[in-house]
């Protein structure tokens, strides 16, 4: 069993590479050991190209590594095939995308409750908790709206409604403001620091901003497919 004690996201060694054994093989992460535990905010920045997407997509079991070990709440995921990744995905990681990712032609509503009829979740208790996460998100006067009918600040927070509906153990964000204006920007920081302060998430954010980084408690900096540097707020940690 985990022990509390133990980190959420462990990994040691990780690579990837693509066209293995081939003439054009390019190797994108090179040797990452990240340990994230429960309860921490943590941004993972770096430049276009820096691989903190390919990084981003192998936290999420999006996409698997070339070597090296990947352990998701105590659970190895080196062995698990598809079909077992996605049932972790859905249950154990919430995800909030730059571009929203909503179902363009469903409720607000309906959104955040797809990943609750994917997990087979009943249609009332994931009405009851759709509901309960529209009002955490500010989203409650919205919430019949389709997101033709809803401005880009109000998609991400029924973004991230949807992303807390399992009640994952962590949301990873992937450059959530990254298609907002800076005010509506700053709204959608502050609701993940809502999140993390108040309901206890996990948080990992994904982004090329040092500005938005530094907000978090710690900062993970990747450069050409390696961690170069992993701070710690003073203030939190001491």
């Amino acid at each position: 069993m985990k022990r509390k004690s133990d980190p959420v996201i462990h990994m040691e060694s990780v690579t990837k590479k693509y066209y293995v054994g081939e003439p054009n093989e390019l190797q994108i992460l090179f040797d990452i050991g990240l340990d994230i535990y429960e309860g921490e905010f943590v941004s993972i920045v770096g430049a276009s190209g820096s691989g903190k997407s390919t990084l981003m997509n192998i936290i999420g079991l999006l996409d698997r590594q070339t070597e090296g070990e990947y352990d998701l709440n105590g659970t190895s995921t080196k062995t698990l095939d598809d079909k077992q990744l996605s049932r972790i995905r859905n249950k154990e990681i919430g995800f909030v995308f730059q571009n929203f990712n909503l179902i363009p032609k469903i409720t607000a509503l309906k959104n955040v409750e797809m990943p609750m009829m994917y997990a087979g979740v009943s249609q009332k208790k994931r009405t009851e908790r759709a509901l309960e996460l529209i009002e955490l998100v500010g989203m409650s006067d919205r919430y019949t709206h389709d997101p033709a009918r809803l401005s880009c600040g109000q998609k991400q927070r029924v973004a991230i409604a949807r992303a807390m509906a399992n009640d994952p153990s962590i949301i990873l964000a992937d450059e959530p403001t990254g298609a907002l204006d800076t005010k509506t920007g700053r709204m959608v920081m502050d609701l993940f620091h809502k999140l993390h302060e108040e309901e206890g998430k996990t948080i990992v954010l994904i982004t090329h901003s040092p500005e938005l980084a530094s907000e978090c408690q710690r900062m993970i900096t990747i450069s050409d497919g390696r961690i170069i540097s992993d701070d710690y707020k003073k203030e939190v940690f001491g």
